[in-house]
Protein backbone atom coordinates (compact mmCIF):
# COMPACT_ATOMS: atom_id res chain seq x y z
CA UNK A 1 0.00 0.00 0.00
CA UNK A 2 1.17 3.52 -0.80
CA UNK A 3 -0.29 6.82 0.38
CA UNK A 4 0.40 10.21 -1.17
CA UNK A 5 -0.58 13.40 0.63
CA UNK A 6 -1.16 16.19 -1.87
CA UNK A 7 -2.26 19.75 -1.20
CA UNK A 8 -6.00 19.11 -1.31
CA UNK A 9 -6.41 15.34 -1.33
CA UNK A 10 -4.91 12.05 -0.25
CA UNK A 11 -4.34 9.19 -2.70
CA UNK A 12 -4.09 5.64 -1.37
CA UNK A 13 -3.18 2.74 -3.63
CA UNK A 14 -3.90 -0.69 -2.21
CA UNK A 15 -3.24 -3.37 -4.78
CA UNK A 16 -5.52 -2.60 -7.73
CA UNK A 17 -7.67 -0.17 -5.71
CA UNK A 18 -7.22 3.60 -5.59
CA UNK A 19 -8.91 5.59 -2.80
CA UNK A 20 -9.02 9.35 -3.29
CA UNK A 21 -9.95 11.42 -0.24
CA UNK A 22 -10.81 15.09 -0.69
CA UNK A 23 -8.88 16.59 2.20
CA UNK A 24 -10.30 20.00 3.03
CA UNK A 25 -12.30 19.22 6.19
CA UNK A 26 -11.98 22.82 7.40
CA UNK A 27 -14.39 23.82 4.59
CA UNK A 28 -16.33 20.53 4.64
CA UNK A 29 -14.34 19.30 1.64
CA UNK A 30 -15.59 22.03 -0.67
CA UNK A 31 -13.29 22.57 -3.63
CA UNK A 32 -11.99 25.58 -5.49
CA UNK A 33 -10.19 25.83 -8.82
CA UNK A 34 -6.84 24.68 -7.44
CA UNK A 35 -8.35 21.63 -5.74
CA UNK A 36 -10.25 20.67 -8.88
CA UNK A 37 -7.07 20.95 -10.94
CA UNK A 38 -5.20 18.72 -8.50
CA UNK A 39 -7.99 16.13 -8.56
CA UNK A 40 -8.06 16.33 -12.35
CA UNK A 41 -4.43 15.18 -12.33
CA UNK A 42 -5.10 12.45 -9.77
CA UNK A 43 -7.88 10.92 -11.87
CA UNK A 44 -5.72 11.25 -14.99
CA UNK A 45 -3.09 9.13 -13.22
CA UNK A 46 -5.73 6.59 -12.19
CA UNK A 47 -7.08 6.35 -15.73
CA UNK A 48 -3.64 5.84 -17.24
CA UNK A 49 -2.29 3.30 -14.71
CA UNK A 50 -2.98 -0.26 -15.94
CA UNK A 51 -2.48 -1.58 -12.40
CA UNK A 52 -5.36 0.47 -10.98
CA UNK A 53 -8.72 -1.14 -11.74
CA UNK A 54 -11.28 0.37 -9.34
CA UNK A 55 -11.49 3.76 -7.64
CA UNK A 56 -13.23 5.15 -4.56
CA UNK A 57 -13.73 8.84 -3.81
CA UNK A 58 -14.63 10.08 -0.33
CA UNK A 59 -14.22 13.07 1.96
CA UNK A 60 -11.94 13.64 4.95
CA UNK A 61 -13.45 13.82 8.42
CA UNK A 62 -16.84 12.73 9.70
CA UNK A 63 -19.06 15.61 8.62
CA UNK A 64 -18.94 15.88 4.86
CA UNK A 65 -18.31 14.01 1.64
CA UNK A 66 -18.16 17.41 -0.08
CA UNK A 67 -20.26 20.54 0.15
CA UNK A 68 -19.36 21.40 -3.42
CA UNK A 69 -18.18 24.79 -4.55
CA UNK A 70 -16.01 26.73 -2.09
CA UNK A 71 -18.30 29.77 -2.01
CA UNK A 72 -15.89 31.95 -0.06
CA UNK A 73 -13.22 31.45 -2.71
CA UNK A 74 -15.89 32.03 -5.38
CA UNK A 75 -16.98 35.27 -3.68
CA UNK A 76 -13.42 36.55 -3.51
CA UNK A 77 -12.79 35.89 -7.20
CA UNK A 78 -16.25 36.49 -8.64
CA UNK A 79 -15.78 33.58 -11.07
CA UNK A 80 -15.50 29.80 -10.86
CA UNK A 81 -13.35 27.91 -13.34
CA UNK A 82 -13.27 24.14 -13.78
CA UNK A 83 -10.82 21.79 -15.51
CA UNK A 84 -12.17 19.90 -18.56
CA UNK A 85 -13.08 16.99 -16.26
CA UNK A 86 -15.36 19.17 -14.13
CA UNK A 87 -15.92 19.33 -10.39
CA UNK A 88 -13.37 17.29 -8.42
CA UNK A 89 -11.92 16.09 -11.72
CA UNK A 90 -14.81 13.72 -12.41
CA UNK A 91 -18.22 15.24 -13.18
CA UNK A 92 -17.52 15.83 -16.87
CA UNK A 93 -14.89 13.12 -17.37
CA UNK A 94 -16.40 10.92 -20.08
CA UNK A 95 -13.35 8.89 -21.12
CA UNK A 96 -12.94 7.01 -17.82
CA UNK A 97 -14.18 3.46 -18.23
CA UNK A 98 -12.86 2.18 -14.90
CA UNK A 99 -15.49 1.89 -12.13
CA UNK A 100 -15.52 4.59 -9.45
CA UNK A 101 -17.47 4.33 -6.18
CA UNK A 102 -18.60 7.34 -4.14
CA UNK A 103 -18.28 6.65 -0.40
CA UNK A 104 -20.56 9.38 0.94
CA UNK A 105 -19.58 9.75 4.57
CA UNK A 106 -21.66 12.85 5.33
CA UNK A 107 -23.06 15.90 3.59
CA UNK A 108 -23.05 15.81 -0.23
CA UNK A 109 -24.28 19.18 -1.40
CA UNK A 110 -24.02 21.00 -4.70
CA UNK A 111 -20.95 19.79 -6.53
CA UNK A 112 -20.54 17.08 -3.91
CA UNK A 113 -23.89 15.59 -4.92
CA UNK A 114 -22.93 16.01 -8.59
CA UNK A 115 -19.67 14.18 -7.89
CA UNK A 116 -21.60 11.27 -6.35
CA UNK A 117 -24.00 11.17 -9.31
CA UNK A 118 -21.05 11.01 -11.72
CA UNK A 119 -19.76 7.86 -9.99
CA UNK A 120 -20.93 4.35 -10.84
CA UNK A 121 -21.98 3.32 -7.32
CA UNK A 122 -23.03 5.52 -4.41
CA UNK A 123 -22.52 4.03 -0.94
CA UNK A 124 -23.95 6.42 1.65
CA UNK A 125 -23.74 6.43 5.43
CA UNK A 126 -27.19 6.33 7.02
CA UNK A 127 -26.71 9.84 8.43
CA UNK A 128 -25.58 11.32 5.10
CA UNK A 129 -27.80 13.59 3.06
CA UNK A 130 -27.77 15.04 -0.44
CA UNK A 131 -28.85 18.40 -1.86
CA UNK A 132 -28.42 20.39 -5.05
CA UNK A 133 -28.58 23.67 -3.20
CA UNK A 134 -27.15 25.92 -5.92
CA UNK A 135 -30.38 27.93 -6.53
CA UNK A 136 -30.29 28.99 -2.87
CA UNK A 137 -26.98 30.76 -3.48
CA UNK A 138 -27.67 32.16 -6.95
CA UNK A 139 -26.05 29.34 -8.89
CA UNK A 140 -27.27 26.26 -10.81
CA UNK A 141 -26.18 22.62 -10.76
CA UNK A 142 -24.55 22.82 -14.19
CA UNK A 143 -21.63 20.49 -13.39
CA UNK A 144 -23.88 17.50 -14.08
CA UNK A 145 -26.63 17.62 -11.48
CA UNK A 146 -29.40 18.85 -13.75
CA UNK A 147 -28.48 16.15 -16.27
CA UNK A 148 -27.56 13.12 -14.14
CA UNK A 149 -30.34 13.27 -11.57
CA UNK A 150 -33.36 13.17 -13.95
CA UNK A 151 -31.82 10.18 -15.72
CA UNK A 152 -31.29 8.41 -12.41
CA UNK A 153 -34.75 8.94 -10.85
CA UNK A 154 -37.01 10.47 -13.50
CA UNK A 155 -37.83 14.09 -14.26
CA UNK A 156 -40.74 14.81 -11.84
CA UNK A 157 -38.94 13.54 -8.74
CA UNK A 158 -35.65 15.12 -9.86
CA UNK A 159 -37.31 18.51 -10.33
CA UNK A 160 -38.65 18.28 -6.79
CA UNK A 161 -35.02 18.24 -5.66
CA UNK A 162 -33.52 20.56 -8.28
CA UNK A 163 -36.04 23.37 -7.90
CA UNK A 164 -36.11 23.44 -4.11
CA UNK A 165 -32.55 22.66 -3.05
CA UNK A 166 -34.09 20.43 -0.37
CA UNK A 167 -32.07 17.90 1.59
CA UNK A 168 -32.54 14.23 0.73
CA UNK A 169 -31.54 11.72 3.45
CA UNK A 170 -29.55 8.65 2.43
CA UNK A 171 -32.50 6.30 2.97
CA UNK A 172 -34.71 8.38 0.66
CA UNK A 173 -31.89 8.49 -1.89
CA UNK A 174 -31.84 4.69 -1.81
CA UNK A 175 -35.61 4.54 -2.26
CA UNK A 176 -35.46 7.05 -5.12
CA UNK A 177 -32.72 5.05 -6.79
CA UNK A 178 -29.60 7.20 -6.88
CA UNK A 179 -28.01 5.53 -3.83
CA UNK A 180 -26.73 1.97 -4.33
CA UNK A 181 -26.51 0.96 -0.67
CA UNK A 182 -26.81 2.52 2.78
CA UNK A 183 -24.15 1.80 5.40
CA UNK A 184 -24.17 2.39 9.16
CA UNK A 185 -22.95 5.82 10.29
CA UNK A 186 -19.19 6.07 9.93
CA UNK A 187 -18.99 2.98 7.71
CA UNK A 188 -19.44 4.35 4.18
CA UNK A 189 -15.81 3.87 3.19
CA UNK A 190 -15.60 0.41 4.75
CA UNK A 191 -18.74 -0.63 2.89
CA UNK A 192 -17.41 0.87 -0.35
CA UNK A 193 -14.25 -1.19 0.07
CA UNK A 194 -16.40 -4.34 0.32
CA UNK A 195 -18.11 -3.49 -2.96
CA UNK A 196 -14.73 -2.72 -4.53
CA UNK A 197 -13.40 -6.09 -3.35
CA UNK A 198 -16.22 -7.82 -5.21
CA UNK A 199 -15.38 -5.85 -8.35
CA UNK A 200 -11.70 -6.76 -8.03
CA UNK A 201 -12.65 -10.43 -8.25
CA UNK A 202 -13.86 -9.73 -11.79
CA UNK A 203 -11.90 -9.24 -14.97
CA UNK A 204 -10.86 -5.56 -15.19
CA UNK A 205 -11.50 -5.63 -18.93
CA UNK A 206 -15.01 -6.97 -18.31
CA UNK A 207 -15.67 -4.17 -15.82
CA UNK A 208 -14.51 -1.53 -18.27
CA UNK A 209 -16.59 -2.95 -21.11
CA UNK A 210 -19.64 -3.18 -18.85
CA UNK A 211 -19.30 0.41 -17.64
CA UNK A 212 -18.75 1.86 -21.10
CA UNK A 213 -21.68 0.05 -22.71
CA UNK A 214 -24.06 0.64 -19.78
CA UNK A 215 -23.34 4.36 -19.50
CA UNK A 216 -23.39 5.05 -23.22
CA UNK A 217 -26.60 3.07 -23.61
CA UNK A 218 -28.45 4.55 -20.65
CA UNK A 219 -27.18 8.11 -20.86
CA UNK A 220 -27.32 8.31 -24.64
CA UNK A 221 -24.60 9.08 -27.15
CA UNK A 222 -25.35 12.81 -27.07
CA UNK A 223 -25.26 13.10 -23.25
CA UNK A 224 -21.69 14.40 -23.19
CA UNK A 225 -22.45 17.09 -25.76
CA UNK A 226 -25.58 18.22 -23.95
CA UNK A 227 -23.90 18.34 -20.56
CA UNK A 228 -20.98 20.38 -21.82
CA UNK A 229 -23.34 22.70 -23.72
CA UNK A 230 -25.47 23.40 -20.64
CA UNK A 231 -23.53 26.53 -19.70
CA UNK A 232 -24.28 27.99 -23.13
CA UNK A 233 -28.06 27.73 -22.80
CA UNK A 234 -29.61 31.25 -22.77
CA UNK A 235 -30.90 31.03 -19.19
CA UNK A 236 -27.54 29.72 -17.98
CA UNK A 237 -25.70 32.55 -19.73
CA UNK A 238 -28.02 35.12 -18.17
CA UNK A 239 -27.43 33.59 -14.74
CA UNK A 240 -23.64 33.61 -15.07
CA UNK A 241 -23.59 37.27 -16.11
CA UNK A 242 -26.13 38.38 -13.49
CA UNK A 243 -25.80 40.26 -10.22
CA UNK A 244 -27.48 37.32 -8.48
CA UNK A 245 -24.60 35.06 -9.54
CA UNK A 246 -22.28 37.32 -7.54
CA UNK A 247 -24.71 38.03 -4.70
CA UNK A 248 -25.31 34.42 -3.66
CA UNK A 249 -21.70 33.45 -2.88
CA UNK A 250 -21.07 36.93 -1.41
CA UNK A 251 -24.04 36.59 0.96
CA UNK A 252 -22.86 33.12 1.97
CA UNK A 253 -19.36 34.44 2.71
CA UNK A 254 -20.84 37.32 4.73
CA UNK A 255 -23.24 34.97 6.59
CA UNK A 256 -26.41 36.82 5.61
CA UNK A 257 -29.49 36.18 3.51
CA UNK A 258 -29.04 37.03 -0.17
CA UNK A 259 -30.91 39.94 -1.69
CA UNK A 260 -31.93 38.78 -5.15
CA UNK A 261 -32.05 41.41 -7.91
CA UNK A 262 -33.39 39.16 -10.70
CA UNK A 263 -30.92 40.82 -13.05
Amino acid sequence: MTIRQLNYCTVERDGHLTVVTINRPEVMNATHTEADEELHGVWNDFAQDPEQWVGIVTGAGERAFSTGNDLKAHAQRGVRNFPPSGFAGLTTRFDLDKPVIAAVNGIAMGGGFELALACDLVIAAEDAFFALSEPRVGLAALAGGVQYLPRAIGLPRAMGILLTGRRVPAKEGYELGFVTAVAPAGQALAEARKWAAQMLECSPLSLRATKEVARKTMLGEDFERKLLAARDFPAAQRLRSSEDFKEGPRAFAEKRKPVWQNR
